[in-house]
């Protein structure tokens, strides 16, 4: 049987693939600043992203796709994250092990 996995699963996996490399997924919340990431990644070296989480095959809203493209726009990594196979992806991209 197929499981199919919610938001809630997939931000939990962040949190531990980040803590299990010495870092931390701190919760963002910016008063005044709609569609922001969910979670500041924060790895050894001074290594940042930006992470907006959904469930596997759920959409970003406009303001959180605006959100996104802001950080990148700055030079910044950031990224929408739903499945686990994305934030392997992802923490490769921030520690800089991208292939």
């Amino acid at each position: 049987m197929l499981k199919i996995y919610d938001e809630k699963y997939i931000e939990r996996k962040l949190v531990d693939k980040v803590k299990a490399l010495g870092g931390r997924a701190y919760k963002f919340v910016s008063p005044g600043n709609s569609g922001v990431p969910d979670r500041i990644i924060v790895l050894p070296g001074g290594k940042i992203g930006f992470a907006e989480m959904k469930r596997p095959g759920g959409k970003p809203s406009k303001l959180q796709r605006n959100q996104i493209q802001f950080l990148r726009n700055l030079d910044c990594k950031a990224e929408i994250l739903s499945t686990v196979e994305c934030i392997d992806k992802f923490l490769e991209k921030i520690r800089g092990d991208e292939k």
